[in-house]
C-alpha cells in the first residue's frame, strides 16, 4: 500500500515544540504566567498554611490557562499550558481543601 510522502514544511524536524515561526507576544506571556502561577499553587499547596495563596494563585492560573488554550496557535504553546493547567488545578483543590479561598478571613 503506497503512502502519500509529504514534504516537512515547518522548518524543524516535527519535534514536539515545533513552531510556525511567528512571534505570539500575548501566547507566550499567558503560557509563562500559567507555567508560573501553577508552579506557585503546587508548592504552596503542600503547607496547610499557604491555602489562601494557593487556591487564589491556582484559580487565576487555571483561568490564564483556559484563555491561553483558547488562543493558542501552536503545539508548544498547549503543552506549556497545559502542564501549567494542571498544576494549577492540584493547588488549587488542595488549597480549596485546606480552607479555601477565604478560610478563616470572612
Amino acid at each position: 500500500m503506497a503512502q502519500v510522502l509529504r514534504p516537512n514544511t515547518t522548518g524543524s524536524t516535527g519535534s514536539l515544540f515545533a513552531t510556525d515561526g511567528k512571534p505570539h507576544p500575548l501566547q507566550d506571556s499567558l503560557l509563562a504566567v500559567t507555567l508560573v502561577l501553577g508552579i506557585t499553587a503546587f508548592v504552596t499547596a503542600m503547607f496547610d498554611s499557604l491555602h489562601l495563596i494557593s487556591s487564589w494563585a491556582g484559580l487565576i492560573g487555571i483561568l490564564t490557562g483556559a484563555y491561553g488554550q483558547f488562543i493558542s496557535e501552536t503545539t508548544r504553546e498547549r503543552f506549556g499550558l497545559i502542564l501549567g493547567l494542571g498544576a494549577s488545578a492540584v493547588g488549587f483543590f488542595l488549597g480549596m481543601a485546606h480552607g479555601g479561598l477565604f478560610g478563616g478571613l470572612f
